[in-house]
């Protein structure tokens, strides 16, 4: 049954630390038992998947997620939308409303999922926006916990642009007590408002900025990049002269513990962001990662709109 206080997930501040945990206990439940367990924790509820954006991993955990709890999920891009005709967000809001359970949002503007969750009286997911990426986020945290077998205490090493993925894991380490060093150059910081955010919240983590890559990957028990030039951002090659010393390769792993795990969110652009020997390396557990979006995002959806069944934990 639904087990979150919360009626939205916008982003990582909107879960306590005890509902992160039981996120990740479900979501573990759910590995075990598989991707062709059918289980029934949102039988009959229906989920609007607005896209906005390209996606792999995020549409398709989403949409086999739905399907294996039971639910029914209804992909649609924006350009199937009246919005594209000047509808505006919130009778949009209104509407899915009355059709559906819960809207999984994915867009640009981060104003537009709290605008659609603003006027919705059902659940409204952030599945991305350019300022948060909640819930790539929750996959990190289980990926962790998987294998360094606890998240309060571990040193997590971030490389390059302080995005919205970096966004996420900011505020999610904090909360559960993950020591963040972010390591990008100068001018492409995580925004002040989030650093902001992070300083003022309640939790253990301690969050960290440096320009310098090897400082941020001494000791560290993760590491973690992403892409360095964003969907839709222009002056590649800027970016690629300006990231060239953050890149993920042996040399930078060798800095960290000797046990330190690499993680990215993908998709990965091989021999920029990281190397191609690091992805394919032991100490990699990227495609755990990938995998481990279908499981928390299955355990969120239970949270928020759980049926009663005698299945349900």
């Amino acid at each position: 049954m639904a087990f979150l206080e919360t009626k939205d997930f916008l982003d990582f501040t909107e879960l306590t630390k005890d509902e992160v945990y039981k996120i990740l206990s479900l979501s573990s439940e759910l590995k075990k038992e598989g991707k062709n367990k059918k289980r029934y924790d949102i039988e009959g509820k229906t989920v609007a998947l607005i896209f906005n954006k390209p996606s792999t991993r995020t549409r398709v955990s989403f949409e086999a997620g739905i399907f294996q709890l039971g639910g029914n999920p209804i992909y649609l891009h924006s350009s199937d939308l009246q919005i594209k005709r000047g509808e505006t967000i919130s009778d949009t809001a209104k509407v899915l409303s009355s059709y559906t359970d819960l809207i999984v949002i994915r867009t640009h503007a981060h104003e537009e999922a709290q605008e659609l969750a603003k006027h919705a009286s059902i659940p409204v997911v952030n599945a991305l926006t350019d300022l948060y990426h909640p819930c790539q986020a929750l996959a990190d945290l289980l990926t962790v916990q998987e294998h360094k077998e606890r998240l309060g205490g571990i040193n997590l090493a971030y490389f390059g642009d302080g995005n919205n993925v970096c966004h996420s894991l900011m505020i999610a380490a904090k909360k559960c007590g993950i020591n963040m060093k972010i390591a990008t150059p100068k001018g492409f910081e995580p925004s002040k408002d989030v650093v902001k955010l992070t300083e003022h919240m309640e939790g253990e983590g301690k969050i960290e900025v440096f320009n310098d890559s090897a400082k941020a990957a001494s000791k560290a028990d993760v590491l973690y990049t992403d892409v360095w030039v964003s969907m839709g951002e222009e002056d590649e090659d800027k970016h690629l002269t300006l990231f060239k010393p953050y890149q993920i390769n042996k040399e930078l792993v060798s800095k960290a513990k000797d046990d330190a795990i690499v993680m990215h969110c993908l998709p990965a652009h091989r021999g920029e962001e990281i190397t191609a020997d690091v992805i394919d390396s032991k100490q990699s557990v990227i495609f755990d990662q990938a995998e481990n979006r279908l499981y928390t995002q299955k355990a969120l959806l239970v949270g928020l709109i759980g049926v009663e069944h005698e299945n349900i934990l």
